[in-house]
């Protein structure tokens, strides 16, 4: 008996090492990544890139004048450049509100087609129509740096044909959760795409801060309408032969709940439409590999690797169990989880504080566990889109 439990334990050991291996792989070439030089782009002259800064927003009064003023501010030297705000089945003043904040303003009305990639397409097939040739996203609970709208102009101009700025938390100091989130969002959202780009790969696009211009959209159509649709537009690009260029000088900070339902919603809904992604898109990619298209190779391994929580549950697990030499595996897979972590923390700008929020990591673990059945949920192709509430805003059904 004693036997068979042992051999079982270093089978389940075993399994689980194995299920961290793309991820292992995956988190040292991109930590790897964002220590090598890049290329200081040319700063080209943007009078030809007629600009559209589209903002999608579904009841979002709370936050839609703060968005409207921040990116207004970011394109007060951009000539040419529109703020237009997507009311997306909109039952409050955002519309309204966004007007009086200086956008222009499409309203759109559909009960069965709902959500930000339906919103999107109708902005891009619109304003290409009123003769824009480029489109920066923002999200309706963002703010943006000073720069960003003349960042993603002048990248776009100088030929890169879809760019990702960084992407972090806004409200940062609201909670431990959103402390700890910021940090997830400095390894997810720029130490991987800063590696990405030390490595002249796609950086990947994010749902807030990309840009594109007409004719990736005239290439590559934005029909993703999941609930992840900036990754799912992502790998569409990416199996076309597209690239998109990382902007590490410019930052969208968003905001994210502090806590609660709306936290384990929101958490649930981006891990489960990646999880739906992974299904889809991994035997699609890994069929591309195979016949020597070498650029799916980094996306493939960023589908199959798990988000850093499991990631590391399943390493500690492996490292309990296994017997040498399997176990220094396990360990060492530990240290490259390690060496990411830090890399986020430095990028930050504020590394010591950022690693604070290290201390509720375990707790934070704990609490990912208990929105496994949720991810399982939104991993469904009939999940549909429902947007995070805003603290304070309880969610009553579909939308953003």
């Amino acid at each position: 008996m004693m036997a068979i439990l042992k051999v079982a334990s270093v089978v389940l050991g075993a399994s689980a090492l194995l299920a961290a291996l793309p991820g292992t792989f995956e988190l040292l070439l991109l930590t790897l990544g964002t220590a090598r030089k890049r290329k200081i782009p040319d700063q080209p002259d943007t009078a030809t890139l007629r600009l559209a800064v589209v903002i999608p927003a579904h009841d979002e009064a709370l936050l839609i004048t703060r968005c409207v003023e921040s990116v207004s501010l970011s394109a007060r030297r951009y000539e040419g450049c529109e703020i237009v705000v997507v009311a997306d089945n909109c039952s409050d003043e955002t519309a309204a509100l966004a007007v009086e904040a200086g956008a222009r303003v499409l309203v759109r009305q559909n009960a069965e087609l709902r959500g930000k990639g339906y919103a999107l397409r109708m902005a891009f097939d619109q304003l290409q129509a009123d003769g824009f040739n480029a489109f920066l996203v923002v999200d309706a609970d963002s703010i943006v740096s000073p720069n960003l709208v003349r960042e993603a102009g002048q990248r776009l101009a100088a030929g890169a044909t879809a760019v990702q700025a960084r992407y972090r938390v806004a409200n940062d100091n609201a909670s431990m959760r959103t402390r700890l989130m910021d940090l997830a969002f400095l390894a997810f959202n720029v130490a991987r795409p800063r590696g990405r780009a030390g490595w002249k790969l796609s950086a990947g696009i994010l749902g807030n801060g990309f840009a594109l211009r007409a004719e990736t959209l005239q290439q590559v159509p934005w029909d993703a309408a999941s609930i992840v649709e900036d990754l799912e537009y992502h790998l569409r690009l990416v199996s076309a032969g597209q690239r998109v260029d990382f902007i590490d000088a410019a930052t969208v900070y968003g905001e994210i709940p502090a806590g609660g339902k709306a936290a384990k919603v929101q958490r649930s809904r981006w891990e489960g439409g990646r999880l739906r992604m992974a299904r889809e898109w991994a035997p699609k990619l890994a069929t591309q590999l195979a016949r020597g298209e070498w650029r799916v190779a980094e996306p493939l391994l960023d589908l199959l690797t798990l988000p850093l929580a499991y990631h590391v549950l399943l390493l500690t697990f492996a490292a309990l169990i296994l017997p040498a030499p399997w176990r220094e595996v396990a360990v060492a897979a530990m240290v490259v989880v390690l060496m990411h972590v830090i890399s986020a923390c430095v990028l930050g700008g504020n590394p010591w504080k950022t690693a604070r929020a290290l201390f509720s990591a375990p707790f934070y673990i704990i609490w990912k566990l208990t929105t496994l059945s949720g991810v399982f949920s939104a991993s469904r192709r009939s999940a549909g889109w429902l947007r995070s509430a805003r603290d304070g805003q309880v969610n009553v059904g579909p939308g953003k």
